[in-house]
């Protein structure tokens, strides 16, 4: 059976105040029934995507299509057509969850006998019937968060738009919520669109995972594709100075059957980190250029050092000029096939040149070790930055007045 397309999405592009681009020409398909994620960074461009889908936001060129509305030239139909989760609470604690969910559809219109009946209905969903008189103020998190999905469900929705559904929940409540998300996808055949920096959750959750930093899609696939493309074992290594390190990269990065031999640092800067991409990229090193095809393996280069020993030595000039970018580099992790019989190789070499490991790890590629292929760097688990915040008011600023952003 054909499958049809229930979010179409040409060129979309945001530019703030003419100089930030937020997000970058990108262009996607959602199917009808699709968990459908969005996984990157705070700053990424994932909230901004979906306030311009939610039409919150005008986008600065492209445009998109929601249950087959134009955002631009329907978007009444489109709000019609969509629930929201907001990634910041927008409940009233001062109210009941069952008032909340009335207010919600009154908005909508919903008449009285409708509104009743749906809000006994979402609430038994939810499972928050034995709660729903009891005002929000005494719920806790996970509670929130399910009354807040339920008061996006109310209306009916063809869409749902969860933006970090999870955030700053406890791993407890977070795996509720994710047992929440695919019963209302499998049971209520509600297509859902997932934004979040836990690559676990989008692994557990999405049919298809959409890789988006700067901006612009890296990749966009499967969970199990994204994780074949990695063809190998991870191999990690930890020493005990980032000199050390530094020392060991080019020399490991000269071993033919190591397929890729990343830098690995918790404190990279973005600004710092996107520049030496687009430096790798230029010398001839991978730079994260993988984009699989939309609905196949596809595959492409893992971002590595170049090759080349002149090059790598201006590449790490060009990273230590970057606010420090090396400070915190201490580990190294290698792709390379079979895995545990190079393993000895691999510590025989390091030991040559007088360097002694702290620790040495193995794993089979996950989506964390995919995003650091894509991008040059670990996802990290990070309060948005001061940009990502004034977009966030600046947003709702504009939504609240009326006012059409320049």
């Amino acid at each position: 059976m054909k499958k049809i397309s229930i979010i179409e999405v040409k060129e979309l592009t945001r530019v703030f105040n003419g100089e930030v681009t937020a997000v970058d020409n990108i262009s996607f398909t959602v199917e009808e029934g699709e968990i459908f994620g969005f996984l990157g960074p705070n700053g990424a461009g994932k909230t901004t995507t979906l306030n311009m889908l939610a039409t919150i936001l005008r986008p600065t060129n492209g445009t998109a299509s929601v249950n087959g509305f134009d955002i631009h030239e329907d978007p009444d139909s489109v709000r019609r057509s969509i629930g929201f989760v907001f990634q910041d609470p927008t409940l009233d604690i001062e109210l009941t969850g069952r008032e909340n969910l009335d207010f919600h559809g009154r908005l909508y219109g919903l008449s009285k006998k409708e509104r009743e009946e749906r809000i006994a209905e979402i609430l038994e969903v939810v499972q928050l019937t034995d709660r729903a008189d009891a005002y929000v103020k005494t719920y806790s998190g996970g509670m929130k968060r399910r009354l807040e999905i339920a008061r996006g469900l109310l209306h009916y929705p063809k869409v749902l738009f969860l933006d970090e559904p999870t955030l700053g929940l406890d791993p407890q409540t977070r795996r509720a919520i994710w047992d929440y998300i695919q019963k209302l996808n499998q049971e209520h055949n509600v297509t859902i669109i997932l934004t979040t920096h836990y690559t676990e959750e989008a692994d557990h959750l999405c049919d298809r995972i959409q890789i988006i930093d700067f901006g612009k899609i890296v990749a966009l696939d499967t969970p199990d594709n994204l994780k074949a493309t990695l063809e190998g074992d991870i191999v990690g290594l930890t020493f005990k100075e980032t000199a050390e390190a530094q020392k060991m990269l080019p020399i490991l990065n000269e071993i033919d059957w190591v397929n890729s031999a990343i830098p690995v640092s918790g404190e990279n800067s973005q600004a710092g980190m996107s520049s030496m991409i687009q430096m790798m990229r230029s010398m001839g090193g991978g730079g994260g250029e993988m984009m699989p095809a939309m609905g196949g393996g596809g595959g492409g280069g893992h971002p590595s050092m170049p090759k080349d020993p002149e090059k790598i030595t201006e590449a790490m000039k060009m990273m230590a000029e970057h606010g420090g970018l090396m400070r915190s580099f201490r580990n190294i992790h290698l792709l390379v096939d079979d895995a545990s019989k190079r393993l000895p190789e691999i510590i025989k070499r390091v030991d040559k040149v007088g360097i002694e490991l702290a620790s040495v790890t193995m794993n089979k590629p996950s989506l964390d070790d995919v995003f650091l292929s894509v991008t040059g760097r670990r996802i990290r688990d990070e309060q948005g930055s001061m940009m990502s915040m004034f977009r966030r008011f600046r947003t709702m600023r504009q939504a609240r007045g009326g006012r059409t952003p320049r």
